[in-house]
Parts: C-alpha cells; structure tokens; sequence
C-alpha cells in the first residue's frame, strides 16, 4: 500500500488511506506518521472488524460518513472487508453524484475459504452478487485470479493481473550483520504464516547439520506466546530471539537465511522485499509464491516441517552454491518494480472511470 501510494503522489495523484485502527502497533503507526504529509486528503482510521460480526453495522456507517466526505473518484477496496466497503459506498455515492470507479483486490481475502463448507458457500455467493457494484477486479497473482475463477466463477467484469511492486531503493542488496543468526522467520504470529512450521523445522535441522542453529523471529500476533512455548518446549531457548515488528530490510540484516513457511499467501510482499535485498530464501510453494521464483525452483517446499528442515540443512552446508539459485535481479526489477505496478493500476482506474 505504501509503494503504490508514493508512486500515486508522484504522477499528480490526490490519494487517502482508510483503514482500520484496531490493527497494528508502534510499527505500523510510525509508517502512518511518514505518509500523512505526502496525502492530500489524509489517512482516515476507523475500528473494522476482520470478520462479519455485530460490530459491521456501525463500522460501515463510520467508514460510509468518512468517504462521502472525501468525495473519491476512485475507491480501491483491498481485502474482502475493505473491498466490500469500497464497492458498496462507491455505488451509493453513484446516486448522488459523478462517476465513482470502484476497484476491488482480494489479496487472498474470502478466497481462503473452502468451497465445500457453509461458510465458503456463503463468501463465494457474496461476492458474485458483489460483482455488480464492481467496475474491476485487480489480482495480484495468476494464483489468485485462477481461485477466483474456481470458487467463485468466471468474472462477468473487467479484470486484470497486476504485480505487487517495489521501489528501486529496495533493490539495494542488505548484509547479514556480523553477529547474524542463521535463519530469519519475519511476518505475523499465525498459524497460516507457519511459524509453528520454522520453529519444528528448526529443531530438526540443528541435528542435520550437527550444530545448534540461530534464528530471529520478528513479528507480533496473538498467538505469539504459543509460539515462545513450543520453542522453550523444543528446547530453542538459547538459540532463538524474538523481537517485535520493524522495517523489513532492518530485520534482513539479523540473519543469512530468509524463511516464509506460510500455508497460504496470495502474493506476500515479504518474498519480494527479501528477494530484491539479494537474501537467500526458502519458501512455501502456496499461492503466487511460485510466480516470483518460477516453477520447480529448488527453494520451494511444502509447507512441512520435516522438508523444511531438509531445505534449511542444504542451503546453510553450502551458502554460496544456494545463493545462485535466486531469481536475478534485473528480471525481478521487470516484473515487480513500483512503476510497473503504479502504471497498470492507474491504467485500470482510468478504464474504470471512461466506462
């Protein structure tokens, strides 16, 4: 959100953020104090429940009172919440006034649901009837719009692919620090992030290798204290370091190895972020993951412990010959550089609004 709103300022755009306030910590505020001068009509935050609960009614007429305010041409919803909110408000401000374009990416989002249960049913019906209050769908991986179409159906509207991207200084590479642990897990403190996978696969790997290995985990969540016991059940006390939320490519200087061991993503921004430092990474073979590393990539795994370890135990024996087989630098500036992601969405939004 960050990079496509500095390249929205950048061509001449008007652009403001509303989003949740009950998410987050010190983290995430500071990021928010960094954008608010560059937004011309603000960052908004408001409580919104990530599920639907009893709370909705009031959390959609905050949000509705907030955009009419803002009088949009564009409203991008992002994220099955944020995505209902923009398509729904954006048709009511249609009555009233010009034009409204509304936009929707799911980022995974409803799309998680399995759609042999109830719920799934539910979600995937829903959003066929949101397809009506919907100019353009924008997915962020081939992965996402292939769900899509399985769970929900083929699109009766406009829809397109577009990368997630990143600004060229984050093409600077990032060096592991002198007293650099071995692995690095950074993300949220969830199940579906696998962080119960690293920590499993760090007990087993220790042995492989015949050395106790180190590792960082940076993020926050509420299953975080789970995950302090498993490692102090496992015995890792000694050799793992948890630490709060932080930039990115600060916690890619902690370590030499960077792991994402979700069991599902859409397109996590972490893997190109890591990618783009010049670090080494293992990653779960789910959702667009393997669209960034090309498929068959020998950094990919399942999201399984006992592989995983296997991966970690590989790639730390011989660090230089698994660094050369990352994704070069100049093909992932082609695909997921900020400029191309900003241009295309821009190019959608005027469809959108010319329709």
């Amino acid at each position: 959100m960050r990079d496509l709103t500095e390249a929205q300022v950048a061509a001449g755009h008007s652009v403001g953020i509303v989003c949740d306030s009950t998410t987050g910590g010190e983290f995430e505020e500071r990021l928010f104090e960094q954008m608010n001068d560059m937004l011309a009509l603000g960052i908004h935050r408001t409580p919104m429940q990530r599920h639907v609960g009893p709370g909705d009614a009031a959390s959609a007429w905050r949000t509705y009172r907030i955009i009419k305010e803002l009088r949009p041409d564009v409203l991008h919803g992002h994220g099955a919440k944020g995505g209902a909110y923009a398509r729904l408000f954006g048709s009511l401000l249609r009555v009233s006034r010009s034009r409204v374009a509304r936009l929707y990416s799911p980022h995974g989002g409803s799309l998680h649901y399995d759609e042999n249960t109830t719920t799934g049913k539910l979600f995937f019906a829903l959003e066929r009837f949101m397809a009506r209050f919907t100019d353009c769908l924008l997915f962020v991986s081939d992965y996402e719009r292939r769900t899509y179409r399985r769970k929900v159906g083929e699109p009766p509207i406009p829809n397109t692919l577009v990368y997630n991207g990143l600004r060229a200084a984050e093409f600077e590479p990032v060096i592991t620090g002198a007293d650099g642990a071995d692995l690095l897990y950074i993300g949220m403190m969830r199940d579906l992030k696998g962080p119960d996978i690293f920590i499993d696969a760090l007990a087993a790997a220790g042995p492989q290798l015949g050395r106790a290995l180190t590792a960082v985990m940076v993020g926050d969540g509420d299953d975080l204290p789970r995950y302090h016991g498993q490692v102090k059940r496992l015995g890792l006390d000694g050799n793992v370091r948890f630490l709060p939320p932080m930039p990115a490519r600060e916690a890619f200087a902690l370590a030499a190895l960077v792991v994402v061991p979700s069991r599902a993503e859409a397109m996590p921004y972490i893997v190109l972020e890591a990618l783009a430092a010049g670090k080494p990474m293992i990653a779960t073979a789910v959702g667009g993951i393997p669209e960034i590393f090309g498929a068959g990539s020998p950094a990919l795994i399942r999201p399984d412990p006992i592989e995983l370890a296997a991966r970690m135990s590989q790639a730390l024996a011989d660090p230089a010959a698994y660094r050369n087989l990352m994704p070069d630098e100049a093909s992932l500036k082609a695909r997921f550089g900020a400029d191309v992601m900003a241009a295309e969405i821009e190019k959608a939004y005027f469809a959108a609004l010319n329709k």
